[in-house]
């Protein structure tokens, strides 16, 4: 079966529940229905991070909270994967219904909570990760008993042999009191923890809310830097509620998929130009064409993952992204994805 013929089995999904839509995505995946994909060119390929991408196009932290599908997602032909966020020990999230399709509007709306298995399943999981791609593991603290001084610096130490780069997850809207930690004194804290505690670690980078105001912004940056992270991924979802079309619209929770393109790509545009070439960004938010792809890397990003589109389109949008990527270049004449990042800075 090739992506774009599961793809078509989509529309079959719609008539389930988001999240049990998503558990059976997952569970096909997994038995390899979702097929295999390849757009190899040269010009695609990012080195950042100490690693080698073979192209820019990755998945955002969520789909594969567990770790339980890196290789069938591997053969899909994204550049890289990220899994989590998990945490220190399993938690159920919030009650359901905690996941809302907004058709009319391309997007969705989850309080989900970190719904995981735990450390103990998820770093069992990995050992069968694909070494064909850069993995990245997202981490997150409990709901209840959380220490993030201990439990981030716990989480990167577990993770440190496991993956190739770890996300500090500061900005999830559904854990309460999360976002508080991306305050400047909080987020060089919970960073020199991790120094002290993890000395020799794979890059961190910090994923971040779209809701910053520009002072909260510029300070993120600056701790991030001198806390000794890599990098920042721009953005998380948002509370914020635009112009929007479904009934679902005022549901709790994270805001995803198109109506969040333009507000975090203003975001990342904005995170580049404080950081001035000091860390690297990592732009997500309502990506769902190669346009998109394009307009991401020259507002500063280096790579870009998508979700909401994926679980609206299914595998086959892969290599269609990559292919409208590989028309953008040309179109605009850059050489590579490289000659393109922060062009518009």
């Amino acid at each position: 079966m090739t992506p774009e013929l599961a793809s078509a089995c989509i529309p079959l999904l719609r008539w389930l529940d988001p999240e049990t839509a998503h558990g059976l995505a997952l569970h096909a995946l997994r038995l390899g229905l979702a097929g295999r994909a390849s757009v190899v060119d040269a010009r695609l390929e990012v080195h950042t991070l100490g690693l080698r991408f073979a192209n820019p196009l990755g998945l955002a932290a969520g789909f594969d909270k567990n770790a339980v599908a890196l290789s069938p997602l591997a053969k899909l032909g994204f550049g890289f994967v990220e899994a989590g966020t998990v945490t220190p020990r399993p938690q159920s999230g919030n009650p359901r219904p905690r996941l809302f399709r907004l058709m009319e509007d391309r997007a969705a709306i989850n309080r989900m909570g970190f719904n995981n298995d735990g450390l103990e399943t998820y770093l069992a999981n990995l050992e069968r990760r694909p070494r064909t791609l850069p993995v990245g593991g997202n981490i997150g603290i409990n709901k209840e008993g959380a220490d993030p001084e201990r439990d981030y610096p716990l989480l990167v130490k577990a993770l440190a042999r496991k993956v190739d780069y770890i996300v500090i997850n500061v900005s999830s809207p559904n854990t309460p009191g999360l976002r508080d930690l991306q305050g400047e004194a909080r987020l060089r804290s919970i960073l020199a923890a991790i120094a002290e505690s993890v000395p020799d670690h794979p890059p961190l980078l910090v994923k971040i809310a779209p809701d910053l105001a520009f002072d909260g912004l510029e300070s993120v940056v600056e701790a991030t830097i001198a806390g000794g992270a890599a990098g920042l991924i721009v953005s998380n979802t948002t509370i914020a509620r635009p112009k929007l079309l479904s009934t679902h619209a005022n549901q709790a929770g994270g805001l995803s998929g198109a109506p969040l393109f333009g507000p975090s790509t203003e975001m990342l545009r904005r995170a580049a130009k404080l950081a001035a070439g000091r860390l690297v960004l990592i732009g997500v938010g309502g990506v769902a064409s190669g346009a998109d792809i394009l307009t991401k890397l020259r507002a500063g990003a280096s790579l870009v993952q998508v979700y909401t589109a994926l679980a609206f389109e299914g595998p086959g949008l892969i290599p269609r992204l990559l292919h409208e990527l590989q028309g953008e270049l040309t179109r605009h004449g850059f050489a590579s994805v490289e000659a393109a990042i922060g062009v518009d800075l």
